[in-house]
C-alpha cells in the first residue's frame, strides 16, 4: 500500500508501513479474546462445566452477551462523538484496554466448587466484551487517515485476516502446547504440555483468560508506539459537551444520511445473526458431539484458517467490485451455511438423512454428522471475514471525514443496540423448547433480514 497522509491538527504527516502495521496488529492483539474466550474454549467450559447444564448454561451465556451488547449500544455513539470533538483516539483505546485486560484476568477465578462466584465471572465476561468493543470503535475510526479510499478494502481485509491468524496462532499455542487432553495427558499436537496444569481444577480452560490478557498487552503496543493519532485535548468538559451536542445534531438531521442509516440498520440485523453464530456455534457442536477441548481446539484452527483466507480475498474483492457486492454474496452463503448447521443432529444430516451416531473412542471428526457440520462451519468461516471487513470499509467510505469516529460509534450502536436480541431469542427459544437446534435456527431471521435491506443501499463511486 502506498503511504497516505493524516491531518493531525494543522500538520499533515505521512502514515508509513509501521503506522499501518500498528493499526493492523490491534486485530491480532484482540482476536484471542474472541477465539479463546468467547467461542472455542472458555465459553463451552462455562456452559458445560462451570454451569453444568448445557441448556441453562447456553441461556446464561446468551444473557451475558446480551448485557454487554446493550451497554455498548447505549454508550458508543456518544463516546464516538466525544472522541471526534477532542480529536484524539488513543487515550480512549488505552482506557478500554485496561478494562479488557482486567476482565480477562478475572476468568482465572472460574474454578468449579463451593467458592465459585458465578456473578463475578459473569461480570468479568461482560466487562471484557464491552471494553474490546469500545476499543474497536476508536481503532476503526483511524482507517480513513491511514490509506486512500481505494485501498480501504485491502486495509480492512488485511486487518481481519491478521486477526484470524492471531486467533489461530493463539489457539495452536493453548491447545497444542499448554492444555492437555484429560484422557491422554497430551496436547492437541501430541506433546507433553509445557505447563503442569491441573485438569481436575480445569486450569487449562481457566488459563485462556489471563493468556488473552497478556497477548493483548504485548501486541497492542505497536498501535500506541507507531500509529499516529490526531492532535487534540484529553477528555474534558469542552469536548464532552461539544461531542454530545454534535451527536444530537446528527440525530436531528439523520435524513441527510439516509444511505448510511439504511446500511446501519441492515448491518444491525446481519451482525446480530453473525455474532450469534459465533457465540453459539461452538457450543452447539460441543453439546451435539460431546467435543472436548482438543476437538474444539482443532475446530477453531480450521475455522480460523478459513476466515483468514476469506478476509484476504474479500479485501481484494472489496476494492475491485465494491463492498456492497461482497456483503450481499457473503450473506447469501452465510444463510445457506446456517441452514446446513441446523440440519445436523447426532443421528441425522440435512434434516432427513439418517447417519450413525458418533461412537465412543472414535477418531476426531470421524462421524458423518461431524463432517457435515464441519463443512458448513467452514463455509461460515470463509464468509464471516469478508462480511465484517467489507462492512467497516463501506462505512469508512460513507462517513464524513470530520465525523468518522461518531459514525463508527453509530456503527457499533447498529451492531449492538439489538445485539442482545439474537442471543436473547436464542437463549429464550432454547430454554422454552428445551432444544438447542430450535434456538440456533432463530439466527436465520437476522441474516435474511439484513440481506433484504442491504439490497437498498447504494455504494459510493457507483459500485
Amino acid at each position: 500500500m502506498e503511504p497516505a497522509t493524516e491531518s493531525a491538527g494543522d500538520r499533515p504527516r505521512p502514515v508509513g508501513f509501521a503506522g499501518r502495521t500498528g493499526w493492523i496488529l490491534f486485530d491480532w492483539a484482540s482476536q484471542p479474546f474472541f477465539t479463546l474466550v468467547q467461542t472455542f474454549l472458555f465459553a463451552p467450559y462455562f456452559v458445560n462445566v462451570l454451569v453444568g447444564d448445557p441448556v441453562h448454561g447456553q441461556a446464561l451465556w446468551g444473557y451475558a452477551a446480551a448485557a454487554a451488547g446493550l451497554i455498548v449500544a447505549l454508550t458508543s455513539p456518544a463516546l464516538g462523538a466525544i472522541a471526534d470533538a477532542s480529536g484524539r483516539r488513543k487515550p480512549y483505546v488505552a482506557v478500554c484496554s485496561v478494562g479488557l485486560v482486567v476482565g480477562c484476568a478475572l476468568l482465572w477465578l472460574a474454578e468449579p466448587g463451593p467458592d465459585l462466584n458465578l456473578t463475578l465471572i459473569f461480570a468479568a465476561v461482560v466487562l471484557a466484551t464491552v471494553a474490546v468493543e469500545f476499543a474497536t470503535v476508536f481503532t476503526n475510526a483511524m482507517m480513513p487517515s491511514l490509506v486512500p479510499d481505494h485501498q480501504l478494502g485491502r486495509l480492512s481485509g488485511t486487518g481481519w485476516a491478521v486477526g484470524y491468524i492471531g486467533g489461530l496462532v493463539s489457539l495452536v499455542i493453548v491447545a497444542g502446547l499448554l492444555v492437555a487432553d484429560a484422557a491422554s495427558g497430551r496436547t492437541l499436537l501430541g506433546l507433553e504440555p509445557l505447563l503442569a496444569l491441573d485438569a481436575a481444577r480445569h486450569e487449562g480452560e481457566r488459563l485462556v483468560g489471563p493468556f488473552s490478557a497478556l497477548w493483548y498487552v504485548v501486541f497492542v503496543l505497536p498501535l500506541f508506539l507507531f500509529t499516529p493519532d490526531r492532535n487534540g485535548m484529553l477528555v474534558s468538559a469542552a469536548p464532552v459537551r461539544d461531542g454530545l451536542r454534535r451527536l444530537v445534531e446528527t440525530l436531528k438531521n439523520v435524513r441527510q444520511y439516509s444511505v448510511v442509516v439504511r446500511f446501519l440498520i441492515a448491518r444491525m440485523l446481519y451482525v446480530d445473526g453473525l455474532g450469534a453464530i459465533f457465540a453459539f456455534g461452538g457450543l452447539y457442536g460441543a453439546s451435539l458431539f460431546a467435543w472436548g477441548p482438543m476437538q474444539l481446539g482443532l475446530f477453531g484452527i480450521v475455522l480460523a484458517l478459513a476466515g483468514s483466507v476469506g478476509a484476504l480475498a474479500g479485501g481484494w474483492l472489496d476494492d475491485r467490485f465494491g463492498a456492497k457486492s461482497v456483503i450481499m454474496v457473503t450473506l447469501a452463503f452465510l444463510s445457506a451455511g446456517a441452514i446446513g448447521v441446523v440440519s445436523v443432529d447426532r443421528e441425522s444430516v440435512f434434516f432427513v438423512l439418517d447417519v450413525a451416531a458418533p461412537a465412543e473412542g472414535r477418531a476426531t471428526f470421524a462421524s458423518a454428522g461431524e463432517q457435515v457440520y464441519l463443512f458448513f462451519a467452514v463455509v461460515i468461516g470463509i464468509m464471516a471475514g469478508p462480511l465484517q471487513s467489507a462492512s467497516r470499509s463501506l462505512l469508512a467510505r460513507l462517513a464524513p471525514r470530520e465525523m468518522v469516529t461518531e459514525f463508527f460509534g453509530l456503527y457499533a450502536f447498529s451492531g449492538k443496540i439489538t445485539a442482545f436480541a439474537a442471543p436473547f431469542l436464542v437463549a429464550s427459544v432454547t430454554a422454552a423448547s428445551g432444544n438447542q437446534r430450535a434456538g440456533i435456527a432463530v439466527i436465520l431471521v437476522f441474516l435474511l433480514g439484513g440481506l433484504a435491506l442491504m439490497w437498498t443501499v447504494r455504494e459510493p463511486d457507483g459500485k
